[in-house]
């Protein structure tokens, strides 16, 4: 099932990217803020290309990249992260987004970042390296708040761009912890500046400078004192200002370490305000972001607006994030004290508060928000429907792995409590390969004995557990076919799985070698898929037709339908997406039987990138894309690699058996092979799936225990599944091994980080 289309690049490919302007926004130097000025000069001086700014909450970090800016002589890009960007391809869109603010950069690569199928290490990583590799004008790529970034693959991707920074340019990291990066390695290049805690501390005059801003004046013996209390920590310097300025003693009490801080807070600075400021404060330190209207819906009131406007003028904890001083933030250190003391004094309210929140997103067009707050407010009912509106869209716009975080919210228990989600789930799943994690979805839909509504108007979830039966397959051809019935005598006629099902219709007519019914089945589905911009059903529906043709003899018309589903797959960027497989293995067919060879070669190469997604929750596309790639390769006279491919497929067909003339084509493709000699130097493409799940990784940092990490296998098998990759290409190396893949077509760019970590 397809969801709606993303457009086409930002602002020129006009690609739906729903970004936030504030975190692609220079941080704004306030008056208040102290420079460090001789650190300044020494980071704006010196050559290296990577530059750590690594220190705790409050000592200035993302002051100094407010500093710098301004100062900078090149172009400066600017990403603030939060808790919201462990997904590679949202982080890699902001990154890219920052960018062509300071100089476009190729539509090509909010192409790549604007769709699931598109893999992130052959294609999403490389396209956004090489972007920054070549810039015409240097430029300084900021990542502020890097800590909030914890996903080893966002991590990796980090890790790219650090080895793609172009002479003259530089990255410039901040982060509370030392980012999990391959720092110790540019270290010893001398390619990194680290700036750290010692770097950041106020001195006694810088403290003095910053308490005038504050509106605090102090003889220089208590302001000596108080910089030694503090440990010229700036946030613990600005809050003993604020007690001093609401008439605390301050001085004299105050320490720098953490573990008082909140306790001084408590002391020092909330108790000397009024209880309808300090709820001001606290009730609101809910919100991620904020604006007047919002914080009166959270709060009950009708004068927020000024409030902010009045906060943010005498304390800089309130962080501005539009020009029109609309919306605001607080400042991370302080948000978490204020949080803290919500929960001591008033923590039965917090759910509550969320719940505003998340009803005032929803009522001003803001899901996205809304669904987090619905979270953290246990609204699991509330939290379900905007899922549910959420999921689609953001999958097909290329956030798989923000999808899979919220799934993560839902155990067992809840998928049976919301089937729903289940299968939507499962589909999430399967479409990016991950078998297990999609069939503990369908078992808990399948278990279900909720009774939800519908978001498609269905009358049960009954349908939609049909249509993806009718893709997995479990009750053989015939099962696929009563499963597709089923779903189209039950759904709506807005029903979501209608394309998907009477592709699935089609396709079992086509497998029980019934053409007179899967020819207008299939054009039907086509027809369908189209008018419900479904790109995945309406690619497979020609590629089955093209398929059909070319049984019945019709050449012509197969390159017809085999160009269209190709046509079809590439324009909603989808023909790297698991669907894809199978038109351009048709596609390469059809190549060859009008003797253009080196056409056919590139499309098996295009299918050969998906198989790694193949998997019998999608049965019998997953099976069809091997077995159509089996007979290219022993068109092409290369026994070898259809062997490797129909093994395959076969180890699918065992556990999802009885498909008609699927089964009988992976019994004739056996015998064939089996009788064929295997010719010399055919190697290069008889890679296993595992291998070319793999052989992306091999073009990053990362040694073989990490990569074995990432995949969850161990050392041995990764250096096993390495030597044999080597051994099919003829090379030695992973430098020669990313070099051969390119010239094959099995992963898109050259352009990679030129290190050789060896075997």
């Amino acid at each position: 099932m397809s969801g709606p289309q993303a457009g086409g690049a930002l602002e020129t490919a006009e690609l739906s990217f729903d970004l936030i302007e504030a975190k692609l926004a220079p941080p704004a130097l306030r008056a208040e803020t102290v420079a460090k000025s001789q650190l300044i000069d020494r980071v704006c001086a010196s050559e290296e290309r990577v530059v750590s700014v690594v220190a705790p909450a409050g000592f200035g970090k993302t002051t100094l990249l407010a500093h710098l800016a301004p100062r900078e002589e090149r172009a400066f890009a600017m990403v603030s992260l939060d808790d919201h960007d462990n997904d590679p391809v949202l982080l890699l869109r902001y990154v890219a987004a920052a960018l062509d603010r300071v100089e476009p950069i190729p539509v090509s690569v909010f192409e790549a970042l604007s769709m699931p199928g598109r893999s992130l290490w052959s294609t999403c990583i490389p396209r956004v390296c090489a972007a920054l590799s070549a810039v015409a004008h240097p430029v300084v790529l900021a990542l502020d708040d890097l800590h909030f970034v914890s996903d080893p693959t966002c991590l990796d991707a980090v890790a790219a761009l650090l080895n793609s920074v172009p002479e003259g340019s530089r990255i410039v990291l901040a982060s509370r912890e030392v980012p999990a990066l391959p720092l110790a390695r540019l270290r010893s290049q001398r390619r990194l500046l680290e700036v750290d805690v010692e770097d950041l501390r106020l001195n006694a005059a810088e403290a003095g400078a910053l308490l005038r801003s504050a509106g605090v004046e102090l003889d220089e013996p208590a302001i000596r004192e108080l910089t030694k209390r503090t440990e010229g920590w700036p946030a613990g310097l600005y809050l003993a200002a604020l007690s001093l300025q609401a008439g605390g003693c301050g001085v004299s009490t105050f320490t720098g370490e953490d573990r008082f801080v909140a306790e001084y807070l408590r002391l020092e600075l909330l108790s000397r305000l009024t209880d309808e400021e300090v709820r001001f404060l606290t009730h609101t330190s809910v919100l991620e972001r904020m604006c007047g209207s919002l914080c009166d819906a959270v709060l009950g009131r009708t004068d927020s607006a000024g409030v902010l406007e009045s906060l943010e003028r005498s304390n800089r904890f309130l962080v501005p994030l539009d020009r029109t001083r609309t919306w605001y933030r607080y400042h991370h250190l302080f948000q978490d004290l204020l949080r803290s003391e919500l929960e001591q004094r008033e923590p039965g309210l917090v759910p509550e508060l969320n719940r505003r929140a998340m009803a005032w997103c929803q009522a001003n067009g803001m899901p996205e928000p809304a669904l987090h707050y619905a979270h953290a407010a246990g609204e699991t009912d509330a939290m379900t429907r905007i899922f549910e509106e959420l999921v689609l869209p953001t999958y097909y716009a290329g956030g798989a792995s923000t999808v899979e975080s919220w799934l993560d919210w839902y155990d067992d228990d809840l998928f049976r409590r919301y089937p729903t989600i289940a299968v939507l789930g499962a589909w999430v799943y399967y479409l990016g390969g991950q078998t297990a994690e999609g069939e503990r979805c369908q078992r808990a839909a399948q278990t279900s004995t909720a009774t939800p509504e519908l978001p498609d108007g269905s009358a049960s979830i009954e349908p939609w557990l049909a249509a993806l039966r009718a893709y997995t397959c479990p009750n053989g051809v015939q099962g696929i076919l009563a499963d597709a019935e089923l779903a189209l005598e039950q759904l709506g006629p807005e029903g979501w799985w209608r394309p998907t099902a009477q592709l699935a219709a089609g396709a079992a007519h086509a497998f029980l070698g019934d053409s007179e019914r899967a020819v207008p089945a299939l054009v039907l589905a086509a027809e369908v898929a189209a008018a419900a911009g479904s790109s995945e059903e309406e690619t497979l529906a020609y590629a089955e037709l093209a398929l059909l043709a070319i049984e019945a003899g019709a050449w012509e018309q197969a390159a017809a339908h085999a160009e269209r589903a190709v046509a079809v797959a590439e324009a909603a960027k989808i023909d790297d997406y698991l669907t894809g497989g199978l038109p351009w293995a048709v596609s390469a067919r059809v190549a060859l039987h009008h003797g253009h060879t080196e056409r056919a070669r590139d499309g098996v190469a295009r299918a050969h990138r998906i198989r790694p997604l193949l998997n019998p929750g999608m049965a019998w596309i997953s099976i069809q894309t091997g077995l159509e790639l089996a007979r290219v390769h022993l068109a092409l006279k290369e026994p070898g690699v259809a062997g490797t491919v129909l093994s395959e497929a076969e180890a699918i067909l065992r556990v999802r058996p009885n498909l008609g003339t699927l089964t009988t084509l992976a019994h004739e493709l056996r015998g064939r092979i089996t009788a064929s000699a295997t010719p010399s130097g055919e190697w290069a493409l008889s890679l296993t799936a595992a291998e070319l799940r793999l052989l992306p990784l091999l073009t990053t940092h990362l040694a073989f225990p990490q990569i074995g990490q990432r995949l969850h296998l161990s050392r041995t098998t990764i250096k096993t599944q390495a030597i044999s990759i080597y051994r099919k290409f003829g090379v030695s190396s992973r430098a020669e091994a990313i070099g051969r893949a390119v010239e094959l077509g099995l992963l898109e760019d050259s352009r990679y980080p030129a290190i050789d970590l060896g075997r």
